[in-house]
């Protein structure tokens, strides 16, 4: 039998159980609950002597909190004669009927199962803090404070390297104001080779927090389906490991999908950048950029003229922004408004996207959400896209062509916590871009092409609308221009993605029939209302 004084129970977080070992100098909680009831016999008994005239001097106030070192000298109060034998203690625990189930197991604790089952009702510790492994042949999940309760919200991180910014990130969403028992934040870090893998002993979030490492990098699409087939939630939020988010950030994207059930909500349309370090790879730009930004608060402006004097270590983060400034919005100074998007056109059509042509632009995987069931009918990301660009608009147009509507909510947006630029990514652009099209070789996806020519998005669409138009009232007329343009959208990307100039899309002999008919039927496209149409055509066939 174990002494209950001499023993405790301690948490081991290299393996997640609990085990038991001697008691150093404390007192154990048991021996605490005894000298609560003794106590508070001890306070009924003093009630009792008080009406005859009897009073307690300090000395007996003293023995009173020194239980377990009462002696039968102790004449003062009958009620405590027999405290130092064991028929008095086991009167006392007679009346605590679950401390005498708790006493049987001590008994026999023999071993470290017999100690947690007196803890099975402590949900904090057993569960909470807690870490369930699984191992898998491409990763290895971790699952802190996995709780019984529905997930309603299942929110997928893709990180790669971004230690810094994504440990930001999860304390923002600490912070939400949506029930923490109901949403999940699965990070899947894509084999970062920096300390991200720290975070999961580092964090402290009330949530359910899913780590999945991955043993080798496998790209943007893949881990997203991964961390997508681990999600619980019915509600799904797609959102870059390095996005700082607003205390409502979930509570505005969920209410959305409460009583629509197709719906596509983005708020990376109404981006808004923040600089909450100062990154050794930042472009000249984004110096000048920053450098403008700390003026507006002393406190940055003086950390900012610190680094410039020491030049810290120059290959490490800089820290501006600290947890105290997100709990204050204070790192708000150091944010800006980039809309992009909106200012090409968007907003012309409104939070819902009435009427626009390509509506599958605003699924933008660093902020976005939709529902479970409706991206299973869609398919999941399309692995064959790695890198970085279009493997969201390539998911964002398969959900469109499946009847999703997307909304533009400006209330649901986060913070992109800028890093460095990798001119690698160009390279990735264009290289995805060139497997959509080739996926989709619709002209509602060709079309896109026509952004490198730094044309607006509300050019874009009026373009698609004038060729449908054109299709739908001249079948059987402009077959040679139609051919033409298609093809020429097509080369855009296929020549960006081969690294060749982008000159001579369709190169006719001058004299050739095909490039007569295709300068006559253009030239008729202005006086019959096509204007968008002409205009866009012309940009591309003379280059």
């Amino acid at each position: 039998m174990i002494k209950i004084d001499s023993y405790e129970y301690y948490y081991n977080p290299e393996d997640g159980k609990y085990y038991i070992r001697k008691r150093k100098n404390s007192t154990h909680p048991l021996k605490k609950l005894k000298d609560k009831l003794d106590k508070s016999k001890d306070k009924k008994d003093r009630k009792d002597k008080t009406s005859k005239g009897n009073r307690f001097d300090d000395a007996d106030n003293k023995v009173n909190k020194s239980r377990d070192k009462v002696n039968t000298g102790n004449k003062k109060n009958k009620s405590r004669d027999k405290v130092n034998t064991a028929n008095e203690t086991n009167k006392s625990y007679d009346k605590a009927d679950a401390m005498n189930e708790t006493n049987k197991p001590y008994d026999k604790a023999d071993a470290v199962n017999e100690t947690n089952k007196l803890y099975d009702k402590a949900d904090a510790v057993n569960e909470t803090n807690k870490v369930d492994i699984t191992d898998h042949s491409l990763y290895k999940m971790s699952v802190k404070n996995n709780h019984k309760h529905p997930i309603k919200v299942s929110i997928v991180m893709p990180t790669y390297n971004k230690y810094h910014q994504t440990s930001l990130s999860l304390y923002g969403l600490s912070k939400q104001t949506f029930p923490h028992a109901e949403y999940e934040v699965i990070l899947v870090d894509d084999a970062s080779s920096d300390n991200t893998s720290n975070i999961l002993k580092e964090v402290d979030v009330p949530f359910k927090f899913k780590y999945i490492q991955m043993k080798q990098n496998k790209g943007r699409s893949s881990v997203r389906n991964i961390g997508i087939n681990h999600a619980e939630g019915d509600l799904l939020i797609f959102l870059d490991g390095e996005m700082l988010a607003p205390p409502a950030f979930i509570e505005n994207h969920y209410k959305h999908h409460v009583h629509e059930s197709n719906l596509v909500v983005t708020g990376a349309m109404h981006y808004e950048g923040v600089y909450t370090f100062i990154m050794p790879d930042y472009n000249e730009d984004q110096v000048a950029h920053l450098k403008e930004l700390v003026g507006r608060d002393p406190e940055y402006r003086r950390l900012y003229e610190n680094y410039e004097q020491t030049k810290w270590h120059s290959n490490v983060p800089y820290p501006l922004v600290t947890k105290e400034d997100i709990d204050t919005n204070r790192f708000q100074r150091l944010s800006f408004p980039n809309r992009y998007f909106l200012n090409s056109g968007l907003k012309h059509f409104g939070e819902r996207l009435e009427g626009f042509t390509l509506p599958y632009i605003a699924f933008l995987s660093g902020n976005v959400s939709v529902r479970k069931e409706n991206l299973k009918k869609s398919g999941l990301f399309d692995e064959t896209f790695v890198g970085y660009g279009a493997e969201d608009w390539e998911l964002g147009y398969r959900l469109y062509k499946n009847g999703a509507q997307f909304v533009l909510d400006p209330s649901t947006v986060a913070y992109h916590q800028e890093h460095g630029i990798s001119k690698r990514k160009v390279k990735e652009q264009w290289g995805n871009h060139y497997r959509f099209v080739k996926k989709h070789p619709n002209i509602d996806v060709l079309i896109l092409s026509l952004e490198w020519k730094e044309l607006p998005f509300m050019h874009l669409h009026q373009t698609l609308v004038e060729y449908k138009a054109l299709e739908q009232r001249f079948p059987d007329e402009y077959k040679e221009f139609k051919h033409a343009f298609r093809v020429m959208l097509f080369r855009i990307i296929e020549y960006l993605n081969s690294g060749q100039p982008v000159t001579k899309l369709y190169d006719l002999p001058g004299g050739s029939d095909e490039r007569i008919k295709i300068i006559q039927q253009f030239e008729t496209l202005r006086p019959r209302g096509f204007d968008y149409l002409a205009s866009s055509f012309e940009q591309i066939y003379y280059l």
